[in-house]
């Protein structure tokens, strides 16, 4: 029985988790809102409000830890300019997952993520 997990596997390798995990983060950002199935908004719930937290400090450094992560400059440009100061009175709590519907084709749970605003 598996304890302490830190994270989803996703049914997926290290690298394919992890490149997924870059590409709904840059979509969120850039989309501010994405459908996705509710264990895949779970994970990028975690990722999202650390990127949020980092993209607060604003310097150089913040940056390239974001570009690390996030695959579009744009995107990062975004996230440090725009989404992060809108959040900065709050203390967590920057993203916000709905539940919505069941998929046709396979019957997965779908859930839409946003940025609370």
């Amino acid at each position: 029985m598996p304890h302490n997990i830190a994270y989803k596997r996703l049914s997926r390798t290290d690298g394919h988790r992890k490149a997924l995990l870059k590409n709904l983060a840059t979509s969120l950002f850039k989309h501010e809102k994405i459908e996705t199935t509710s264990s895949k908004a779970k994970e990028i719930s975690r990722v999202a409000e650390r990127l949020i937290t980092t993209a607060m400090a604003g310097d150089l450094p913040a940056r390239r830890r974001l570009a690390e992560f996030i695959t579009e400059p744009a995107v990062v440009k975004k996230l440090v300019e725009q989404i992060a100061p809108a959040l900065r009175g709050r203390s967590g709590g920057y993203t916000r997952i709905t539940k919505t519907r069941v998929r046709q084709g396979d019957a997965a749970e779908l859930s839409v993520i946003e940025i609370v605003k």
